[in-house]
């Protein structure tokens, strides 16, 4: 049996979001990114793409070739929200779908195609998103990722194609190289240098020769080139782990910062596991010297999901391994061992009290915004940084009780 494979992919999803809470983004150039010098460009619209800015472009360079864009730091909660949204309408719809990343779905529909037509069905799912989240968004039906992927990159903006069952290799040909998934920067600029630039030369091309320049990988790319994916659509799980890192505009020194930037890192984390009914039971911290040399440190603790427990061992672990005392160019927090389940209270150590304090900072938090009520120490420090993951600033520990 044939498959058909769709691949859904919501256009410029950060933009789209914002634009939906500002309407006078709309038609103009948008980057989403750290407004730092050293920040990078997370999403970009159309209309920047025009002077050659894309992502992952460092934010710099970006305003330079559009001095005119509207720069936005970007918040990571609403586009959270909108994401849940069309997972939700996937979920409801689809028989077996794979989230790959917070914008981008795989959904198998094989066999609908003898009750209903797969492309109608396709087209009727994107409308549907449409209606009810306002969002644009792409598609493309075929008999495998690789090609629905290319080929929603084709349909785009805000449109969809189907790719008939035998026109894989014909609709792949004329198309840069680059196109295929897993091809980067570098495989590209190899494959260049021997003059490879359509993927109808790597159909062309021997097995044997893409495989002795580069190994396992160059089969896998000749099959992918000849249209050819036999990987199958997982079925979508929810993830394991929540992290946010912070890069300074300027290497620093400063451990009040630092610790900061951590605690309101963590109480963010700690809220968002809540707010998703989870708990973890690993905290990792991480620290990137002004040297790149990269260095973390983890520690298993009992299941929670409260704030003073996160932002106690986070502190903890940042004491433990700041030990260089040179300049920090990066620090981060990640929650994993994720599991579904609300707190129980721990008999000796928490208060019914504490308990209810944090149920109604997270009322005030879902219904004003997730920087409504935090610690005094945080007041004034900016909760979100470069890119689109929550970031903060800090506590001292005899005051991690305190709220403002």
């Amino acid at each position: 049996m044939k498959r058909h494979i769709v691949h859904l992919d919501l256009d410029t999803f950060f933009v789209s979001c914002e634009r939906l809470m500002d309407r006078t983004l709309n038609n103009v150039p948008v980057l989403i990114g750290g407004t730092g010098n050293r920040g990078v460009v997370a999403a970009c619209s159309y209309e920047t793409r025009r002077f050659g800015v894309h992502s992952g472009m460092p934010i710099k360079t970006a305003r330079i070739l559009c001095p005119d864009a509207t720069v936005i730091r970007g918040n990571s909660t609403v586009y959270t929200k909108f994401s849940e949204m069309v997972t939700d309408i996937i979920r409801e719809q689809s028989p077996l779908f794979e989230k790959s990343s917070i914008d981008e779905f795989y959904v198998d529909v094989t066999g609908m195609d003898k009750f209903f037509g797969t492309y109608k069905w396709a087209k009727e799912l994107r409308e549907k998103i449409i209606k009810e989240t306002m969002l644009p968004i792409s598609f493309a039906l075929s008999t495998n990722k690789t090609v629905s992927k290319v080929g929603t990159g084709e349909a785009k903006p805000n449109n969809g194609i189907k790719i008939a069952d035998g026109f894989e290799k014909p609709f792949l040909a004329p198309l840069s190289v680059r196109k295929i998934p897993m091809v980067g920067t570098k495989t590209y600029n190899l494959l260049r240098s021997m003059g490879v630039e359509k993927v109808k030369t790597v159909q062309q091309m021997p097995v044997e020769l893409m495989e002795s320049v580069l190994g396992k990988n160059g089969t896998m790319l000749w099959k992918k080139a000849q249209g050819i994916d036999n990987s199958p659509v997982i079925a979508w799980h929810e993830r394991k782990s929540i992290s946010s890192e912070r890069t300074f505009e300027r290497d620093s020194t400063d451990i009040y910062k630092m610790k900061s930037i951590l605690t309101a890192m963590a109480e963010n984390l700690a809220f968002q596991l809540r707010r998703e009914n989870k708990l973890t039971a690993v905290v990792s911290v991480k620290i990137r010297y002004s040297d790149f040399q990269t260095y973390s440190k983890q520690r298993r603790i009992s299941y929670t999901s409260l704030d003073h427990t996160l932002i106690e061992t986070t502190l903890q672990l940042f004491e433990t391994l700041y030990r260089r005392r040179v300049l920090i160019r990066l620090i981060g927090v990640r929650f994993s061992n994720l599991i579904g389940g609300s707190y129980q209270i721990r008999l000796f150590e928490d208060s019914e009290k504490l308990i209810k304090l944090y149920q109604s900072m997270d009322i005030i938090r879902k219904k004003y915004g997730k920087t409504a009520v935090k610690r005094a120490v945080t007041m004034g420090v900016n909760s979100t940084a470069s890119g689109i993951s929550p970031r903060g600033k800090l506590i001292k520990k005899k005051n991690s009780g305190g709220y403002g």
